[in-house]
Order: C-alpha cells, then structure tokens, then sequence
C-alpha cells in the first residue's frame, strides 16, 4: 500500500512549504456549487459558465460590464452619511459608517458615473450590497437626485441599477423621505423626455421596489432575481397562507405584469445599447430648436 504513503521524493510538502491561494482568486458558485476561476467569471460577465446563476456584484463590476472600456467620470464623490438622529443599536451608526468604508472603500451604498455605452452617452446610478445591505439613506437619495439633475441638463438617458434591503433603519424618516424625492425628481424626468431605465437585480426590496425602482419607462431585471416589498417569511406569517412556487422572482414577477422583460447579463449592454438607439429619435425631436437671430 505504498501509494498511500506518497513514498517518491518530492511529493510530501511541510505545512511551512504550502502556500496559500490568493483571496478572491476562487468562487463557489451559489447554485450549483462548482469552483469558479476569477478570470473565468470575468471573461462571462459574472455568470456561472455552469448554470447560468448570476453572482452578485457591485458597481465596480457593473460599471467594468456597462461602460466601454469601462472608462467612465464619477460623479458627487464627495457625499457622505451623517448621524442626524445620534443613533446607536449594538455600535454607534458612524463607527459603523467609518467600519464599513474601511472595509468596501466605498463611501456609501451607491455609485454614479457618466460614460458611453457602445458609443451612447449614459449616466448610471448602481448600488452597492456590501454597503450596509445597499440600504437606502440620504445619501444614496441625493446621489440619484443629482444624478437625474445632470441627465436633464445633458439631456443624458438615465439607468437606475438597484440592489438593496431597503431603507437604512439608522436614519429613520431621513431614509423614507428619499422615496418621495427621488420619485419626484423622476416625474421631472419624464417631464423633460429623458428616457429612464430601471435595473433591477438580486436583492431588490422594500422602500426601494415602492420608489424609484419600479418607476421606469422600462423596467427590467436579470434571472432569478429577488424582487418585492416585504419578505417571502413576512408574508407568509402575515397572510398564514403558503405562498406560490418561486414567489418574489424576477420571473414571478414578470408574469403579473411588473417588468418589461428579463436580460441575461452577458446581453444585458447590447439590449439596452439597442433600446437607447430606439429612443435617441424621439428624444432629439422634443428638444426645442432655438430660433436664428
């Protein structure tokens, strides 16, 4: 039974000699639980090869996945939280602020940036999960306020990719107040015949699904993503009743009339690279004509 003791010179390795995988060079796939190579989620988008399962990623990946040669400006970088109601649960909200920053290099639970999508200007506001949940507080409402502000002005599509557990519970009302002021500022989109897009991906609940994220001239979501208001438990203990099969899916969700339609990500630029194409005709015939002196 030698080949159970590894006789041959060379193959025994001490535990000083082992060296270790760098983090994040490896993935387990949720779904079906196969190794993913880093290169190879890149190389598809960040879409198990195997299945189908889309990862969850942030703005980085979405930004890198969206914009051409993911050369992009950001925008309002300088907006940070503050604790307006003092508040504290098991740790005071700014050391948790100061915590999570540290740990995402993030600033807040949002993004926005103004690039070109295969040649199309565009501005995307996307939001970050690892940021508290992608939980929605002042600022993530005044970064997609001034992010529809600059799309009016340039005259700029706006896409809204959302991702979040919902309100940030530290700031109270100041969190629910931005369900109103950014559904308001939409309304002064659609006024100005700027087109909206709305992305909805996996999680996407609470206040943010009853605001902005349903508020698209098109909405849209990728496969299986979670989409609703309050929780499938919530529900269930609320209605004692069971709940249908793959209730709160994207695909549940489409099929009682809430989205447009679901794209896969690998698609996910040339489809809406091809719907801002559509749109650009009827966006440059509301622009008004100065009248020649």
């Amino acid at each position: 039974m030698a080949w159970f003791k590894r006789e041959i010179k060379g193959i025994i390795t001490t535990t000083q000699e082992k060296k270790e995988a760098p983090d994040g060079i490896w993935n387990k796939c949720p779904n079906c639980k196969k190794p993913l190579h880093y290169s190879e989620q890149v190389e598809n988008q960040y879409v198990c090869h195997y299945c189908g399962y889309h990862l969850r990623i942030g703005s980085k990946e979405y930004f890198s996945v969206l914009f051409d040669d993911n050369q992009f400006t950001e925008l309002f970088t300088n907006l940070h939280s503050g604790d307006p109601l003092h508040f504290t649960d098991t740790k005071k909200y700014t050391d948790r602020l100061k915590e999570t920053k540290n740990k995402t290099g993030l600033t807040d639970a949002i993004r926005a940036a103004h690039g070109k999508m295969n040649g199309q200007e565009l501005v995307i506001a996307c939001m970050d999960f690892n940021f508290i949940g992608g939980s929605m507080g002042s600022v993530v409402g005044e970064k997609i306020a001034r992010s529809i502000d600059h799309s009016i002005e340039h005259k700029i599509p706006f896409l809204m990719i959302s991702k979040s557990g919902g309100a940030r519970m530290m700031e109270a009302a100041f969190s629910l107040m931005q369900m109103a002021k950014t559904s308001a500022k939409l309304a002064l989109l659609s006024q100005a015949k700027v087109p909206y897009i709305s992305l909805l991906t996996d999680p996407t609940t609470g206040g943010v699904t009853a605001s902005y994220a349903m508020l698209g001239d098109i909405n849209i979501a990728e496969p299986g993503a979670l989409i609703g208001f309050a929780g499938p438990r919530v529900i269930k203990e609320t209605i004692k009743k069971d709940l249908p099969k793959g209730f709160q899916t994207a695909e549940f969700v489409q099929e009682h009339g809430f989205l447009d339609f679901i794209v896969d990500r690998r698609e996910m630029k040339e489809k809406l690279a091809s719907f801002l194409k559509m749109l650009a005709p009827t966006v440059a015939k509301e622009e008004k004509i100065e009248p020649q002196a």
